[in-house]
């Protein structure tokens, strides 16, 4: 039997795809980004144990909402790649049901990457940095993995959501965010783009954890002033 472990669930998303989502955060992550707001999820040992049918079952409950609205399920995490038993099954079983599938993710998993993508309809792919060293610097890990899963997606045609985290004094320049409109011009099916403004809600859960945060004392990333730069460099 397939089993899935599960950090939390949030039933009636609205800022993880499109529509209402019922969203899925998986528990494990490879990664180690600097801003994290959910270092509880690193650890595979952590959260719910569910088999693929029983989390499913619960999604069916919501399909009325996702049919009025146009939206579906999304696999979070954590990092929904780290557990692909587990989360192919779940993606046949939503699509068996005729559920849009979202997977948020940073493309940082253990393989099998072409067969979960076969039963997703939508990616939304983190991008953490584009440089190679300011890729680890940022996450802890290099990017060869993260730029593998990309490349899949784009033999595979699939659509994307691109999401980039800005953070003052790493992402949060004009020549950087300049590079980063150019890297996404030269992929295919990005349907949008998410310039995400660093916050500090989850700092509280280092302390809890017994945990340095990396970040400690950085100030929230200006919205205003993130606002004016994406209007500038990514609406022109």
């Amino acid at each position: 039997m397939t089993i899935g472990r599960i950090h939390s669930i949030e039933t009636m998303g609205l800022v993880d795809g499109p529509g209402i989502r019922f969203v899925v955060f998986m528990q494990g992550c490879k990664l180690r980004c600097a801003y994290c707001h959910n270092p509880d999820t690193w650890l595979m040992s952590g959260g719910e144990e569910y088999t693929p049918e029983q989390l499913v079952a619960k999604i069916k409950r919501y399909r009325t909402y996702f049919e009025s609205s146009g939206g579906g399920v999304t696999f979070s995490g954590g990092e929904p790649l780290l557990q692909p038993d587990f989360l192919i099954e779940c993606l046949k079983l939503c699509k068996e049901a005729g559920i849009h599938t979202t997977i948020d993710t940073a493309g940082v998993g253990i393989g099998r990457y072409e067969e979960i993508l076969k039963y997703v309809d939508l990616v939304l792919f983190d991008i953490k940095h584009i440089d190679t060293e300011g890729y680890k610097n940022l996450v802890g890990l290099d990017m060869n993995e993260s730029t593998k899963f990309l490349n899949i997606v784009q033999e595979m045609n699939k659509k994307m959501w691109i999401r980039q985290v800005v953070v003052p004094g790493i992402t949060d320049s004009k020549e950087y965010l300049r590079k980063l409109k150019e890297f996404i011009d030269t992929l295919k099916n990005v349907e949008k783009v998410e310039l995400l403004p660093y916050h500090v809600l989850g700092v509280n859960k280092y302390e809890v954890l017994g945990q340095k945060y990396k970040l400690e004392g950085l100030e929230p990333m200006n919205k205003e002033l993130l606002k004016e730069m994406e209007e500038e460099i990514f609406k022109k």
